[in-house]
């Protein structure tokens, strides 16, 4: 396995590989790095192809020496070729890696399976995050799956349908009366008191890890192939850095030739620090205080909001914002096109998808793939009203005079 150690990504400083995730000399962030000089391409492709049908295909880049077993796992998630979609919008190939037919419904699933296997690795029996919904689900079912104790975070006015998909699996959830921001100071206080794994605090080094293996399965479902642009949602800025990360280095190893793909990155307008920096020319986000439908993304003070400033730069990509109205209209239209129910993350990602082909920021030759992170189930009250329901008497006549006469057709 090529995992080395952990390293600040501002000072290069290194340690070793366990639960730390701040540099003692700079207080920057840390990651794990990767000695890949030693991997042969031909190899690794047939590795690839012959293991398991999970992340763990992809265990050679990911911070393990010997591959993991876990209860539940993650990945190999449809890639969508969505031709009405792309019509509709005047591009010429559009597709959807449709990320909620994970086991707990989003892309949280990948992360959590390499943080939990990290932290028993590390000896840990309790499991905690802060979380805005996705990442409770998933921490909650895969602790349950691989009989740890759990605790998750969230803000007290999350969406009702993400706290039923949490409490269910037998995890202690705690509301907590703020915002994300206000959730997560708190986990990282208890991070420093207590003898848990906060998945995305003193193990987020590893954590991060798993969204890399997006970039891998969109490779490889594309056959080997980059895309052009990636439209991803961001949050932290997490996602949007680790899956650049993950086309890096199979770059780097030959499994893949070209050039890094354009990313564009996709905020709602109540909670959009990064698109506000971009917009600005700064290298630095402003936290703000979160007001949007999409709660998901609600996070006013990005951690890794500056490295997305820098990745969206440095592909020739972009960084928008849409608002609520926008979000909804963005789930409607990726439904009625393709068939796919997304969460208001995703409705914010294809609402800005639209921004940019009607904009023209989109040349018509470009292949173009949408990061759908979640399941549309888990957000329904962004999509009440948004609909007629036909109410008739049990009769033919009714149903053509009420029905019939006043339906739009599809695609109109």
């Amino acid at each position: 396995m090529a995992v080395e150690a952990l390293k600040c990504k501002e000072c290069g400083e290194q340690y070793p590989l366990e639960a730390r995730y701040v540099c003692d000399v700079c207080f920057g962030p840390l990651e794990v790095t990767y000695d890949l000089s030693g991997l042969d391409a031909g190899e690794l492709r047939r590795k690839i192809q012959s293991g398991p049908l999970s992340i763990w295909r992809y265990a050679d880049f990911l911070p393990f020496e010997t591959r993991p077993q876990t209860a539940l796992s993650a990945g190999i998630t449809p890639l969508v070729r969505a031709d009405r979609l792309a019509e509709r919008l005047g591009i010429r190939e559009v597709w959807i890696k449709n990320d909620a037919a994970n086991p707990t419904h989003s892309f949280k699933d990948r992360v959590v399976t390499v943080a939990l296997a990290k932290a028993r690795e590390l000896g840990y029996e309790v499991v905690a995050c802060a979380s805005t919904g996705n990442l409770a689900n998933a921490v909650a079912a895969h602790a349950a799956a691989a009989g740890l104790e759990s605790f998750v975070f969230i803000p007290s006015d999350l969406e009702e349908q993400k706290i039923l998909a949490t409490g269910v699996y037998g995890t202690n959830v705690v509301g907590v009366k703020g915002s994300y921001d206000d959730v997560n100071r708190l986990c990282t206080e208890l991070s420093a008191e207590r003898e848990w794994a906060f998945v995305n605090v003193n193990v987020r080094p590893y954590y991060a890890e798993g969204s890399k293996t997006l970039a891998y399965e969109v490779a490889e479902q594309l056959g080997f192939e980059l895309p052009d642009r990636i439209v991803g949602p961001i949050a932290s800025g997490s996602l949007f850095t680790k899956v650049a990360r993950g086309f890096e280095e199979w770059l780097e190893v030959g499994l893949l030739e070209g050039e890094l793909p354009r990313f564009s990155g996709a905020q709602a307008e109540g909670c959009s620090p990064v698109a506000q920096a971009f917009e600005a020319g700064h290298d630095f986000c402003r936290p703000v205080k979160p007001d949007t439908i999409a709660k998901s993304l609600a996070i006013g003070n990005p951690a890794d909001g500056p490295y997305a400033l820098d990745l969206a730069r440095r592909s020739g990509g972009t960084i928008d914002a849409v608002t609520d109205d926008e979000i909804r209209a963005g789930i409607r239209l990726l439904a009625e096109t393709t068939g796919i129910f997304t969460e208001t993350a995703g409705g914010v990602t294809t609402a800005v998808l639209r921004k940019l082909a009607e904009r023209g920021d989109i040349d018509p030759s470009e292949r173009v793939v949408v990061l759908i992170t979640g399941e549309g189930l888990k957000t329904l009250d962004a999509v009440r009203g948004s609909f007629e329901t036909h109410e008739i008497e049990p009769s033919v006549a009714a149903f053509e005079r009420d029905v019939e006469q006043a339906s739009v057709p599809v695609g109109a």
